[in-house]
């Protein structure tokens, strides 16, 4: 495994960390839970992500067990939650976004649910256009010094509002957010490389990006249909299937031009797309998801090809999707 900064900050990340978004709770139960994050952990993961809205809770609740039951030394991995969705169906204006009183609950309510002591990174999910930035700035400032929270971040921002964040936070003696959770992927790019580039330099931003296959798009499972199992499949996540596949069908094309390369290098398309999100030095770590055990044990294999990842085969890659 490999290990880099969160940014600017001291804390090392594996490249590849562990999330159960969509999985956790859903397509994944308590022995495969067990498996899939020892199996992580043994192969030197040390970052689990997770968040207050997967599953209502639920995910949390699962992951906290988990960890609970295989007793990891504390101190040898991190875990994360998210605030601002909520974690019930239809919450109401306090069980949701990013109000002191929301902000706060949550954390404590995601401590419970993952039977930790402290959360190693606390994201503010999205931005809340209900809630004034000073005033999350200052709930999540109040975590940290409670030790409750050890780094605070954001997640789909844009990039003025991280900056606005960062001005409250340097002017009230705060701490600022140090990392974003971005989707980042050979089909959606933007956002990170060129309306966040100015914050890595700026403030030290590290990322932990999201959905590097595009929700399995990348892998090729798509290219003939949708498969049963697969999460676009899952019940509630229509829009997902939207999103992935019917919003823009050249995405499709595209996939299909990059299988040759893979071929050429001798690895899986989801290999490929994986270490490539690496290549670039402002991700911090590239977060994986698995519905199953041999799914997660084949994605990590993504390292060993960052060697093969020169100029040449950059260029070829970035024709294929251009």
């Amino acid at each position: 495994m490999q290990y880099r900064r969160l940014g600017k900050s001291g804390l090392q990340l594996s490249a590849l960390s562990f999330g159960a978004w969509v999985t956790f709770g859903k397509q994944v139960g308590r022995s495969l839970a067990r498996n899939l994050l020892a199996t992580a952990h043994d192969n030197g993961v040390n970052f689990f992500d997770n968040a207050e809205t997967y599953n209502n809770g639920v995910a949390e609740t699962l992951m906290g067990d988990v960890l609970a039951d295989l007793r990891f030394p504390r101190d040898s991995y991190c875990v994360s939650s998210k605030v601002y969705f909520g974690a019930v169906d239809n919450p109401l204006p306090t069980q949701r976004g990013l109000s002191r009183k929301h902000v706060i609950e949550a954390c404590n309510q995601a401590l419970q649910r993952l039977r930790v002591g402290h959360l190693d990174l606390y994201f503010c999910h999205r931005p809340d256009p209900d809630t004034p930035i000073a005033e999350t700035v200052a709930a999540m400032d109040t975590l940290v010094r409670q030790g409750k929270v050890l780094y605070w971040g954001t997640s789909e921002w844009p990039a003025e509002a991280i900056v606005e964040a960062h001005r409250v936070a340097k002017e009230n003696h705060m701490y600022a957010p140090v990392m974003e959770q971005p989707q980042y992927n050979l089909l959606h790019r933007e956002r990170v490389e060129q309306e966040y580039a100015p914050l890595y330099d700026t403030y030290g931003m590290g990322t932990t990006i999201w959905s590097p296959l595009a929700s399995g798009l990348l892998s090729g499972k798509y290219n003939q249909g949708v498969p049963a199992e697969s999460r676009l499949a899952q019940p509630g996540y229509e829009w997902l299937k939207e999103a992935v596949l019917e919003h823009d069908a050249s995405r499709l094309d595209k996939v299909k031009r990059l299988a040759p390369i893979a071929a050429e290098l001798g690895v899986s398309m989801a290999q490929l797309a994986i270490a490539w999100c690496l290549v670039n030095p402002h991700v911090s770590t590239v977060m994986l998801g698995a519905s199953k055990l041999e799914q997660l044990e084949h994605n990590l294999g993504a390292l060993a090809l960052l060697p093969k990842l020169d100029a040449d085969v950059i260029r070829h890659i970035e024709q294929a999707v251009a």
